[in-house]
């Protein structure tokens, strides 16, 4: 049985979702205590409850008896299973931070599966379904045979009501193995995680996603334009889109990415992706929220960094997994060192910090 402190470090619930994930991928059965201790409001949140509740459908997991304030878990993980689901988090609950708990195990599943999540698609302190689109899913797809998110509808906050869809079809099948060390011993042949230099910066790109409410004071137009004039100093093309969607809250968000090349090829096992973002929030001026997530861009893009700080953080699960991986970040976050601790439980790896360097080794 692994014991996880929950208020270790950064102290929020990336530790819990973390932790079921890789308990279960690799059937070790684990309790956490002190679950959210960092935050204001600790105890599971509903984006958590919902995770736990979704495994429980996916692996027939165990827990004891849990609810939204709960401060401590006991999971007893079962076999992921294929399959069609459909889960709604309420509210605007975060879909990414649900999905954190859910995508890892679900690449090693039997057969393909398909998840369907009713929640919220972007808010404060989380990555937005938009990055995880097009900034972590593309590191995924060296572990499986399909990885992809369709955006079905927006959902911002109070009211959330946001809909994706993520299909999964795996290449290797953790089911197959009558242990998960040969199956561990099996996935070693997938690529390593190594993300060490920058490269040459060959575009940005970026989506504006915006309620249409906001659409005939052209808000979505005016961040991208801000966002565009920011970034120009770069002399490299540059392509935001603008989204205006039916949503039961008014908001949106910008999202930027800036992909870079190694002699002209932009490597599609190890590629190099820096995100920015920003939130739409009132009191604030177009043009203030698209010149913030392009300062957020470009602080990355200037640190010299191949991975932004808080795609670092997503990546260290994937890196567990293979070990001999390094990358080189921007900041070594909190989160990040948090979630090293929880890895190092479950896998037969320890974690090596140099500077900004990453690394992971198998002990």
């Amino acid at each position: 049985m692994i014991e996880l402190d929950g208020s270790y470090l950064e102290g929020g619930g990336s530790l819990v979702r973390v932790a079921l994930a890789l308990s279960t991928l690799t059937g070790k059965e684990f309790t956490v205590s002190q679950i959210r201790s960092g935050r204001q409001d600790p105890g599971l949140k509903a984006q958590l409850l919902t995770a736990i509740k979704a495994l429980k459908e996916m692996c027939n997991a165990e827990t004891n008896n849990i609810d939204i304030g709960s401060t401590e878990l006991s999971y007893k993980p079962g076999k992921i299973k294929s399959g069609s689901y459909t889960f709604d988090i309420g509210t605007a609950g975060s879909i990414t931070l649900f999905l954190q708990a859910i995508i890892l195990p679900s690449m090693f599943a039997p057969r393909k599966i398909t998840i369907r999540v009713k929640g919220g698609t972007s808010g404060k302190w989380q990555a937005s379904v938009d990055y995880l689109q097009h900034i972590l899913l593309p590191h995924l797809t060296k572990f499986v045979e399909k990885i992809e998110l369709k955006i079905l509808k927006r959902g911002y906050y109070p009211k959330g009501g946001g809909e994706i869809q993520l299909e999964i079809s795996p290449k290797y099948k953790s089911n197959t193995f009558d242990t998960f060390d040969y199956f561990y011993e099996e996935i070693q042949q997938i690529p390593k995680i190594h993300l060490t230099e920058q490269g040459t910066l060959e575009q940005i790109r970026g989506v504006v996603n915006v309620s249409s409410e906001l659409q005939e004071k052209k808000v979505g137009e005016r961040i991208a334009q801000a966002a565009e004039g920011y970034l120009k100093k770069y002399n490299v093309p540059i392509n935001v889109r603008v989204d205006y969607a039916r949503s039961a809250s008014i908001g949106g968000e910008i999202v930027l990415w800036a992909v870079f090349s190694k002699e002209g090829d932009v490597n599609k096992m190890n590629p190099i992706i820096l995100g920015g973002d920003a939130l739409i929030e009132k009191g604030r001026s177009s043009e203030e929220i698209g010149k913030e997530a392009a300062e957020e861009l470009a602080q990355e893009i200037d640190s010299g960094a191949a991975v932004d700080s808080h795609l670092a953080d997503q990546l260290i699960s994937f890196m567990g997994l293979l070990p001999g991986s390094a990358m080189n970040v921007s900041n070594v976050t909190k989160h990040t060192q948090t979630n090293f601790y929880v890895v190092e439980h479950f896998l037969p790896v320890g974690f090596l910090v140099e500077g900004k360097m990453i690394r992971v080794e198998q002990n």
